[in-house]
């Protein structure tokens, strides 16, 4: 298929999409605000636009919206939190019936990092000298990172606002590069890391004296309860580090609908992903081809089944044995 179909009514859809992407990814506009996007295919043909198809961005708990029927189809990130309202634990407090279309390979990991001068080797130590961290986090109140930080210092017997009222600090961030966290880990003003999105930031910490923090069994079995895969941390990706280290995994981008969407729109989505392969930003060293997206790997963990429509399309083109 052409990258754009022909007609004008199509390069009038392409010009609202750059306009959507603009406005969306105003730099200025702080995440938590308007930078999601939702994609509605209709029928503009009479006095009312009739959406038949609908498609977005947003955050995890967007899946109820999308087990009502309010919206077809949403991205998640990471897989976790589609995991968790599939099971209904955790962010959600009953399963929701959900299923994947197809899974962005994303491979990421969830990892703490706190100065290695202040001699903590667990959340445990923390919570026992009553340490006023002062902690470099997402800004984004909706973020899935805050959802899982929630989750382990809960199970740590612990919160933020508990290390608040020890003298400890928020210090909020946009992205995981964001350029004052990196100025934090310079000049000493966070003394600690609880993100994603590591490639950005971790080396840097590591060069300035940080170091991984580790879970104990009891943790990793406590948040694989709630749907969050224990992963490692290949030491070989990053100069500093040096040796292994077991995090949380944060991998995966699903794209879900509601177990109900009619099997023929799921498979027609499948079917926009591989006819539209070569156009989709692709996650550089990551992405090994149409037929990781509707299967187990890496960089697409799968604890939510397939959608049925999603899985005939995949069986049909030889991706599932």
């Amino acid at each position: 298929m052409e990258p754009l179909p022909i007609g004008a009514n199509f390069k009038r859809a392409k010009i609202l999409w750059e306009l959507g992407l603009h406005i969306a990814g105003n730099p200025e506009t702080p995440y938590g605000g308007n930078r999601d996007m939702c994609i509605v295919v209709g029928s503009g043909a009479g006095a009312d636009f009739k959406p038949w198809l609908r498609m977005s961005t947003g955050s995890a708990v967007m899946a109820h919206a999308v087990a009502k029927g309010e919206i077809e189809a949403a991205f998640v990130n990471p897989s976790a939190m589609l995991t968790q309202a599939y099971r209904g634990v955790g962010l959600f407090h009953q399963p929701l019936p959900l299923r994947i279309i197809g899974n962005y390979p994303s491979m990421d990991r969830f990892v703490i990092g706190i100065r290695k001068k202040l001699g903590f080797s667990s959340l445990h130590d923390v919570k026992k000298a009553r340490y006023p961290l002062k902690i470099s986090l997402r800004e984004d109140p909706t973020h899935s990172t805050l959802v899982l930080i929630n989750q382990l210092l809960a199970f740590h017997g612990m919160s933020l606002d508990e290390i608040k009222s020890w003298g400890g600090s928020v210090h909020p961030i946009g992205g995981p590069g964001d350029k004052r966290r990196l100025a934090g880990i310079r000049d000493g003003s966070i003394d600690a890391i609880m993100d994603e999105g590591i490639s950005t930031w971790i080396d840097e910490a590591l060069a300035h004296g940080f170091v991984p923090l580790d879970l104990d069994e009891a943790a990793f079995a406590h948040l694989g309860s709630l749907g969050w895969r224990r992963g490692p941390l290949n030491y070989g990706r990053f100069a500093h580090l040096p040796g292994g280290h077991e995090c949380i995994d944060f991998s995966g981008w699903p794209l879900y609908a509601s177990a109900s969407l009619p099997d023929k729109v799921a498979y027609d989505i499948c079917g926009a992903f591989g006819a539209r392969h070569d156009e989709m930003p692709w996650e550089k060293g990551t992405h090994l081809g149409i037929s990781q997206i509707g299967k187990e790997t890496d960089a697409t963990p799968m604890d939510v089944p397939l959608h049925p429509g999603a899985e005939r399309w995949y069986r049909e083109q030889g991706h599932l044995s």
